[in-house]
């Protein structure tokens, strides 16, 4: 989709402005939470979880109420 798309080119325009040589993946990590948060929370969830490494199932359902929480 071109959303995706978009976000993608914003990030790695964000990420080449900022850093000359080595990217933290961290930055990476978190610009991509950033963008799914607004643009699909279900994608936002499932990244998280992974990225995060959600250990415990109440991890992931504390991440899910901060999200409700927002809306």
């Amino acid at each position: 989709p071109r959303a995706i798309e978009e976000l993608v080119e914003k990030i790695v325009g964000e990420i080449t402005t900022k850093y000359d040589r080595e990217v933290p993946s961290m930055a990476i990590g978190e610009r991509i939470m950033d963008g799914l948060r607004n643009m699909d929370p279900i994608a936002y969830v499932r990244f998280a979880s992974v990225y995060r490494r959600f250990q415990e199932a109440t991890e992931f359902v504390e991440e899910v109420k901060k999200l409700e929480e927002q809306v």
